[in-house]
């Protein structure tokens, strides 16, 4: 079997030594070169499989031979040597396209690790351009629906970060399907057989968070009955997506930081640091820009995860994708609920296409979910959508305190409301002895309505 053959470029004798004596012991067959010029001639010769280049040579930057092999020789993986603590230096070499960095002096454990991802990288590369076409296989990026315009563009950009071990930073508004984004890009990545971890990181008690993302070390604190592996040691050697980041306090933040620059977490009451491989993953709905400019966010941390930036568009500029999601959604409800597929009526469909959607997606999928419960003979019209106003017609927040109050009564009415509803379903299951048709023919519902006021208030 031939061996894969990996390019070092570097001037310093000692370091060309180890990596060479590194990448040998591990099965690879090794060239090097102590120049720009002598790398562009020798990558010209060979077929390499991996390149290491070091960010400061003799006749020039790294950087510009990083991006020169992604310009002219794609298929390569190349991983940028940089000098410890250089955060900048990193954050440079994955914008011109670098698989992803090793800092001096370096960790032969990250350099196996990185080894055995680039050439996964470079092998399902190979292979996707020599298997036969599959017109009727989804890929992963087709999970993200959609053929307008804006959408092919997001779909076409997954598919270029997915070859990369940058960070990214998914931006959008609420409800635009950051998270599947993510997921798209973990499925078509080299870690695909890695676990993918999403964490929402608004839902973690602040005194909790360095337990929760490093773990915590067995009698480190009151409750630590047990050893307990973080969420960065639970994501080691696949991705780890970080939902609304933007709520991480200060002090995580600095801590995030280090993480991702020694790829290593030290537990909580642990006394040395755990190398971990993963690929990091952020998302928010706010613009973290501006939290850095308020002094919220570390500009630091923010020019570490958005290396690369993807940008979900909202529904409303998406066209005629609207329809389509809206028949997956209906599509997948018929399946989960055991009903025919319902169809939307002439009416309904229109009050659709002229609603401004400001939940985007998500909202979309919760509309479809209440119609579906409230229609009848499996056709949802358009009332049975039950349609915010549009922004221009929606009333003013109060100012007058007689009317803020007057609002607090309504919504602690609604609530009131809301408990009698609970309470009035409980009563009926429990006098069916917790059949659901019975109990939905005892309120003189139908059993469509009743599993959506079931899921609503969260009655299991």
């Amino acid at each position: 079997m031939e061996k894969s053959l990996a390019l070092i470029v570097d001037d310093e004798p000692a370091l060309l030594e180890t990596m060479t004596l590194t990448l040998i012991r591990m099965g690879l067959s090794v060239e090097s070169a102590l120049s720009i010029h002598e790398a562009k001639s020798k990558l010209q010769k060979h077929r390499f499989d991996l390149c290491f280049t070091d960010m400061r040579l003799s006749d020039g930057s790294g950087l510009d031979l990083i991006t020169y092999i992604s310009r002219d020789f794609p298929d390569i993986p190349v991983a940028m040597i940089t000098a410890y603590g250089n955060v900048d230096a990193a954050v440079q070499a994955l914008k011109a396209g670098a698989f992803d960095f090793i800092s001096k002096p370096v960790d032969l454990g990250q350099i196996r690790t990185l080894v055995a991802s680039a050439l996964n990288m470079r092998k399902t590369k190979v292979a996707e351009k020599t298997a036969a076409p599959e017109t009727d296989k989804p890929t992963p990026a087709r999970s993200l629906l959609g053929e307008s315009a804006a959408m092919m563009e997001v779909r076409n950009k997954v598919a270029k970060l997915a070859r990369s071990q940058a960070p990214v930073h998914i931006a959008g508004e609420s409800g635009t399907g950051k998270e599947l984004a993510a997921r798209a890009i973990h499925d078509q990545s080299p870690r695909n057989n890695g676990p993918f971890v999403p964490v929402n990181c608004g839902a973690i008690p602040t005194e909790l968070m360095e337990s929760e993302f490093f773990g915590h070390k067995r009698g480190s604190f009151t409750g630590a009955n047990a050893d307990k592996d973080g969420l960065f040691k639970s994501a080691n050697g696949g991705t780890l997506f970080l939902d609304e980041v933007a709520e991480l306090p200060m002090h995580m933040q600095v801590k995030l930081l280090r993480v991702l620059q020694e790829k290593s977490v030290r537990p909580v009451g642990a006394t040395a640091e755990t190398p971990v491989d993963v690929r990091l993953l952020s998302a928010t709905h706010k613009d973290l820009s501006r939290l850095v400019d308020a002094g919220h966010f570390r500009q630091d941390l923010y020019y570490r995860i958005n290396v690369i930036e993807l940008k979900l568009p909202p529904l409303h500029e998406r066209g005629s994708d609207m329809m389509q999601l809206a028949e997956h959604f209906l599509c997948k409800l018929a399946s989960e609920w055991g009903i025919p597929k319902p169809s939307l009526s002439t009416d309904a469909k229109s009050a659709l296409q002229n609603y401004e959607f400001p939940g985007n997606v998500r909202e979309l999928q919760n509309i479809l979910e209440r119609a579906v419960a409230m229609s009848e003979n499996d056709i949802i019209e358009a009332h049975d959508l039950q349609l915010r106003p549009k922004t221009g017609m929606q009333a003013a927040v109060p100012t007058d305190p007689a009317a803020a109050l007057r609002m607090k009564q309504a919504s602690g009415l609604l609530e009131q409301v809301e408990q009698l509803q609970r309470d009035e379903l409980i009563k009926a299951l429990e006098a069916t002895r917790w059949n659901r048709t019975a109990a939905a023919k005892l309120l003189g519902i139908t059993f469509r309505a009743m599993r959506y006021r079931l899921k609503k208030l969260g009655i299991e």
